[in-house]
């Protein structure tokens, strides 16, 4: 602290409480002042490259992930002999291999160049989605699934680890959302392209069709990732040495500079780091309603009248609002610093969505409503909740190993999620409405929870160090003690 700091008195149960801060190293010297000029102009640079590959490569990821609800209507069930209870194995073996890879894929990118286990991911995943269209058993599409989830584990998490290689915490949320807003696209036009593919006349089943136009763009797209896409600011030659040097001194006054090697004691940290495990049962509404979505939104308007050729195009709006929906919020939610209001009300807004799907059965006016409500509630929280365990963690190890976990617990419900809309339970569908209200309202309150949580533990160390950051101390050094260091405050 400054010598022209005063704290105020500190009881002897608060001075155990925060041993790690008289723990950490003296303070760093203070950066030197950077031109807001050259820091938009780096901004742009690096948005022009990074934000376009990834962006375009969720939507892939999310089309070869979400097709199958596509390919159901189109004749898959009846061609491979499928019950509901098989595609719904079919559904959750995604899922299990997602989550058992997942902290394996963000290691791997902490491991090797961003850019390389990237690339390996999506090639991994777009060759096992092309191959569906010649499966002609139930274990050939399970074997293509479980591969698929392999592919995407290396990559979904890993983005939003990569993100914070190049920009501060105040700037993700954003670009997260741009990223996630993908998967809403890919709802848009998953739904156009499947509806056009219902249409072709061919010997071919059309479902294998769809499969092959969704699933080979992936492989083509993999070899630009692996060619193009910067691996990371030290090591990158997209950058000038002025613009690295810039863009560390940015990261410097987020705490965000790491070592560059996998620090172990990060993962000690992240297992015993409470806000994991809040972030996961937030997750765990989040996805178990994101899963429902991508596996049986089409299923849902269909019960509502709708032929299986219109139940794929009215997909499309519900989507599109999320997409806008998506983007505005983290913009906003990036202005403010704040994740926790926003989780917390579009989780509500979803269970409020699913409230209506089930207690409205006959109104399919009001119900077709409210599938816009449960898309934008559950799209809208997946980059504020990727942003904010991010943002909460100190160190690139600890952030790798926790967003990984969030994601691991999450996609659990994800699982679950494959088996709650039997055909039989439908128009209602009581256990998959239900369960999703359920959740999503647990949600909404963990997410309030987590932010009284934090805001109480920065008043804290507040008391002890005084306000941060200060002007004659700029700089965070998070190494080797990640979110307990001196100086590092949580975003709300």
């Amino acid at each position: 602290m400054s010598s022209g700091s005063v704290a105020a008195p500190v009881s002897s149960n608060e001075k155990h409480d925060i041993q790690y801060i008289e723990d950490t190293t003296s303070a760093l010297p203070p950066l030197p002042p950077t031109d807001p000029v050259l820091e938009r102009r780096l901004l742009l640079k690096l948005d022009r490259v990074i934000i376009p590959l990834t962006v375009i490569l969720y939507l892939l990821a999310y089309l070869d992930r979400g097709n199958a609800g596509n390919a159901k209507l189109q004749g898959l069930e009846t061609s491979l002999h499928l019950t509901d209870t098989k595609f719904s194995v079919v559904l959750a073996c995604f899922y299990v291999a997602y989550i058992v890879f997942n902290i394996p894929g963000n290691v791997a990118t902490k491991l090797m160049l961003p850019s390389t286990s990237i690339a390996m991911g999506a090639m991994l995943w777009g060759i096992a989605s092309s191959l569906q269209a010649a499966t002609t058993s139930y274990a050939g599409l399970i074997v293509c699934r479980l591969f698929i989830g392999i592919g995407e584990a290396f990559f979904g998490p890993s983005v939003p680890l990569y993100y914070s290689y190049w920009y501060k915490r105040d700037e993700i949320a954003f670009r997260n959302a741009l990223f996630i807003g993908m998967g809403a696209l890919a709802g848009t036009f998953g739904g156009l392209i499947a509806f056009g593919v219902q249409h072709i006349h061919s010997s071919i089943p059309t479902w294998r069709i769809l499969f092959l136009i969704e699933g080979l763009p992936t492989i083509f797209f993999a070899i630009a990732i692996f060619f193009v896409l910067p691996s990371s600011p030290e090591k990158s030659k997209y950058l000038t040495d002025s613009e690295r040097e810039l863009l560390l001194i940015r990261l410097s006054r987020d705490g965000l500079v790491d070592t560059g090697k996998f620090d172990w004691s990060g993962l000690r940290r992240a297992v015993t780091d409470y806000k994991v495990y809040l972030c996961g049962i937030i997750y765990l509404g989040v996805n178990i309603t994101l899963a429902s979505i991508s596996g049986f939104l089409p299923t849902i308007i269909k019960s509502m009248g709708y032929t299986a050729a219109e139940a794929q195009l009215y997909t499309v709006p519900p989507y599109a609002v999320a997409t806008f929906l998506t983007v505005a919020t983290a913009w906003v939610s990036d202005k403010s610093r704040l994740r926790g209001p926003f989780v917390a009300g579009f989780m509500a807004l979803s269970a409020i969505g699913f409230g209506i799907l089930m207690g409205v059965p006959h109104n399919q006016h009001v119900r077709y409503f409210a599938t816009f409500l449960v898309v934008s509630g559950a799209f809208t929280c997946i980059p504020l909740m990727l942003s904010w365990c991010s943002n909460n963690c100190g160190s690139q190890s600890q952030r790798a190993v926790e967003v990984a976990m969030m994601n691991g617990i999450g996609q659990c419900f994800a699982i679950l999620a494959s088996f709650i809309f039997p055909s039989s339970e439908g128009p209602e569908y009581r256990k998959g409405f239900g369960l999703n209200i359920a959740f999503n309202g647990l949600a909404a309150l963990t997410a309030l929870a987590l932010m009284f949580l934090v805001k109480r533990e920065n008043e804290k160390r507040d008391r002890i160090e005084g306000p941060w950051p200060k002007e004659d101390e700029g700089r965070v050094d998070t190494v080797g003690m990640h979110d307990l260091a001196r100086g590092f405050r949580y975003v709300m």
